[in-house]
């Protein structure tokens, strides 16, 4: 079987497309007495899921056919830890084989830790037939007698259903406990039956699915309540621009048909005594280009991978969805260049070149600094979630030759199409004296409230998906996940509007950074929740699984703030622009 590593692939063609292997398991075609290939994949601890290591870390035997090459088949399966080992056992579709000894193994003193180890800490292993997972527990603790015996499954009977020539249900038991002692002699064997199966090539999946979890009603209930949300929130949005504008209008146009003395004896305050100002570049405009435009790199990336996962059903494939994800982010970086650059046109940034870089490395960078530092502790403990060193090349190759030259041609695009200013006011030459206001008008305090609502909209899918990830939950609601995330987008923008027009009002025009901060907070409170589920929901233990759990959420929650705080800043820059063009101004 020839094949070739999707490193390599990667590299040559440059698409994430998986390396092709001629293996019947692949097209998911056998004929009678065909090779059914059984993949050991990795054993961990039961409580840390995403603690992994390779399968024959621990000494068992492997069967007596010809191993095949260890690989990994995409690159998802590559940065999730998948390791494909051949079992080496006889498997031959439609052919039953009784009980048969795979081999007979003395424990040594060594092995003998190496299992009581695994025992104790309930490490159990998956492994894969013609795609379909099996899961299995290594050993048990009998805790009746002083001090405890461990003992260890030597027996795996594997009962295989077939429709026509495809197989589409695969059951794995295990018995004979045996009692691990030095220098005990395991005799390890397996069992394979078959038998005819009703069930569909294209539902065998079904059963992995767990409908009574994600379909609860408390699932319903939080979409229906995030709705109920928006409307409030809409309601409110629309309430300011019809009413208290209308007021402020009338206001300003009887103040315009005054004169001169009586206008500057008038009581003039609110949002249109800063209009001169409104429109002044933020500081950093450097970097709040390069965040603005990475929050739509990500929310572009999100919404078309969700897409995908809606039409392609990704949970079939191992590591699919990683893999499609990365390829969709490499994809639509033209995005991330035209937004951020023609916002840096606009914010009159002259240093185009630094800025390209930046927003293209931004999330990159700060996504591979954390992962270099946890593959450290990964390789430290051997685990199978250690990047090789040839998919971080993969990698380094598609940020340097994909992802750059995209965003070149999106920041060149973005600043020749829409560089241009179109402010319907201009910038004073001296800034504006900010007058002091109330405490709760302070922009820090109206950036930290301005994430509770967003985050009270989307917390219940948070648990869902952190149970998917970090339990045993495989995720296919992908059609909530869309409509979480358009009403994420619709609460993020009125609450970042309100809050900005707060600030407006107060005479504080410093709403650029205050309304992508206000937006993004939301990925503060979102943190603060995996923290409440790691100490509460998981039985997550160990320096590895710690700083795996809140390396990753950090990262998880860095680009939910950018795309939430691209999201309120998008929404609040279109609400300033519309009310400043309304109003004529001297």
């Amino acid at each position: 079987m020839q094949k070739c590593s999707s490193s390599l692939a990667l590299l040559c063609l440059g698409l994430l497309l998986a390396s092709v292997t001629q293996a019947d398991e692949h097209d998911h075609l056998y004929k009678q007495d065909d090779e059914v290939v059984l993949w050991m994949n990795t054993v961990g601890p039961y409580s840390n899921r995403q603690e992994t290591y390779a399968y024959y870390s621990l000494p068992f035997c492997k069967g007596t056919v010809t191993e095949l090459s260890h690989y990994h088949e995409t690159l998802g399966e590559a940065l999730l830890g998948v390791e494909l080992e051949f079992s080496g056992l006889d498997i031959k579709f439609k052919k039953d084989m009784p009980k048969s000894t795979i081999c007979t193994k003395t424990l040594s003193g060594d092995d003998l830790n190496a299992f009581i180890y695994a025992v104790q800490n309930q490490y159990w292993y998956q492994m894969y037939v013609d795609d379909l997972p099996l899961w299995g527990m290594v050993g048990e603790v009998d805790q009746s007698v002083s001090p405890p015996v461990y003992k260890i499954y030597t027996h795996k009977k594997f009962d295989i259903g077939f429709n026509k020539n495809q197989i589409v249900d695969v059951n794995m038991s295990t018995t004979d406990l045996v009692t691990l002692t030095k220098d005990a002699e395991l005799t390890f064997s397996y069992e394979i039956n078959y038998k005819p199966s009703s069930v569909n090539f294209d539902d065998r999946f079904d059963k992995y699915l767990d409908p009574t979890f994600f379909q609860h009603r408390i699932h319903w209930f939080s979409i229906f309540n995030s709705f109920m949300m928006v409307i409030f929130l809409v309601g409110l949005v629309w309430m300011i621009f019809v009413r208290t504008l209308r007021k402020d209008y009338a206001r300003y146009q009887k103040e315009d048909e005054l004169d001169d003395l009586d206008r500057d004896l008038g009581d003039e305050y609110g949002w249109k005594q800063v209009h001169g100002d409104i429109f002044r570049p933020p500081n950093y405009p450097m970097l709040f280009s390069a965040c603005v435009g990475t929050g739509w790199h990500v929310f572009s990336s999100v919404f078309i991978t969700i897409l995908l996962a809606i039409v392609g059903e990704f949970y079939t494939e191992r590591g699919s969805l990683l893999s499609a994800a990365i390829f969709v982010y490499a994809a639509t970086a033209p995005v991330n260049g035209y937004s951020g650059g023609g916002l840096y046109a606009r914010l009159g940034g002259k240093r185009w070149i630094k800025q390209l870089i930046v927003s293209a490395f931004l999330l990159p960078a700060l996504v591979s600094g954390v992962a270099f530092a946890i593959n450290f502790i990964a390789i430290y403990y051997h685990a199978s979630r250690a990047i090789p060193f040839l998919t971080m090349i993969a990698v380094t190759c598609i940020c340097v030759f994909v992802i750059l030259p995209l965003t070149l041609v999106g920041t060149i695009l973005g600043r020749n199409i829409s560089g241009q200013k179109n402010n319907p006011c201009r910038v004073n030459a001296v800034p504006r004296p900010i007058p002091d206001k109330k405490w709760f008008l302070e922009p820090a305090l109206i950036v930290m409230m301005g994430g509770i609502l967003p985050f009270g909209s989307i917390f219940i899918e948070m648990y869902f998906i952190f149970t998917s990830f970090w339990a045993y939950k495989i995720y296919y609601v992908y059609g909530f996940m869309l409509l979480v995330l358009i009403i994420l987008t619709i609460v993020t923008t009125c609450v970042t509007i309100v809050c900005s027009y707060f600030l407006l009002n107060a005479e504080d025009y410093r709403w650029h950074w205050t309304s992508f901060l206000a937006g993004a907070s939301t990925s503060f409170y979102v943190y603060l929740y995996s923290i409440y589920y790691f100490m509460f929901k998981t039985r997550m233990y160990g320096l590895f699984q710690t700083v795996f759990y809140f390396g990753y959420m950090g990262l998880f929650s860095l680009a939910l703030g950018l795309m939430c705080g691209m999201i309120g800043y998008i929404g609040t820059a279109r609400f300033v622009h519309k009310i400043y063009s309304t109003v004529k101004i001297d």
